[in-house]
């Protein structure tokens, strides 16, 4: 069961987490440059030499300005499954280190993490609505004498709680969503004549939904490499962005 006004969104950011997480960047012959949700930081997270969290903290209060300290508890969160942490000690990285391709492609991951795991609480809410106010649903769509009845106030006010977590859950995929284009797009400005990272930038801003971005890195990436393998399959694809932003438009 999904609340009918979060249908639309839901349906929407599960497809968005398919196209990320199951079919990946397809179409083009390039990976994501590294982006996998089991590989964030490339054999660090789950082998023994994995840094301490307490060691790293450490050396972080020691030397504020210590690059190697935050890619150290960036690690070490990532390997404990503390997002959110892990996120706050790259981003301090990535600003002492603002050219660091492999950390800006680290940061998109996480990112990508969050979206996940806000996905998945807003399944798990979606859920626990179904069995704890199954009336809600019911009565939204029986009628009688041509009105929808009215349910219960105990499941009305479960099934707007629980609508409520699903709402905040989405809004924080969205979000986290367009902080990985934006750790791309920090990326490629950081070597703007390097065509690999424009491609990379557009399949995750259109994995997004994020087609002006898309569009533009398309375009740049034509622009470098007028002759790539994938330049076909990118025109293509930017025809069909253009022919259904107009559309929309």
């Amino acid at each position: 069961m999904f609340f009918p006004k979060l249908r639309r969104n839901a349906k929407w950011m599960f497809l968005f987490l398919a196209l990320v997480f199951g079919l990946g960047f397809v179409g083009f012959g390039v990976g994501a440059g590294g982006v996998g949700i089991g590989d964030v930081f490339r054999g660090g997270a789950g082998s023994s030499g994995v840094p301490s969290i307490d060691d790293a903290e450490e050396r972080v209060s020691e030397n504020p300005r210590d690059a190697a300290a935050f890619r150290d508890l960036a690690t070490a969160h990532q390997a404990e499954g503390n997002t959110d942490d892990a996120i706050e000690a790259l981003e301090s990285f990535v600003s002492l280190k603002p050219k660091n391709a492999a950390a800006l492609v680290d940061l998109a991951s996480l990112y990508l993490i969050k979206v996940e795991e806000a996905q998945q609480r807003a399944q798990v809410a979606n859920v626990r609505a179904a069995y704890l106010a199954p009336g809600a649903s019911i009565a939204s769509i029986t009628q009688l004498g041509g009105r929808p009845l009215e349910p219960d106030p105990i499941s009305s006010a479960v099934d707007s709680q629980l609508s409520t977590i699903v709402q905040t859950e989405l809004g924080v995929a969205q979000q986290s969503a367009a902080q990985a284009v934006d750790a791309y797009k920090r990326r490629a400005a950081a070597e703007p004549r390097n065509a690999l990272y424009q491609l990379e930038l557009a399949q995750t801003a259109e994995s997004a939904s994020d087609v002006t971005t898309a569009v533009t890195a398309y375009e740049k990436f034509l622009d470098l490499e007028p002759d790539d393998p994938n330049a076909v399959d990118v025109k293509r694809r930017l025809k069909q962005l253009r022919a259904a932003t107009t559309a929309t438009g």
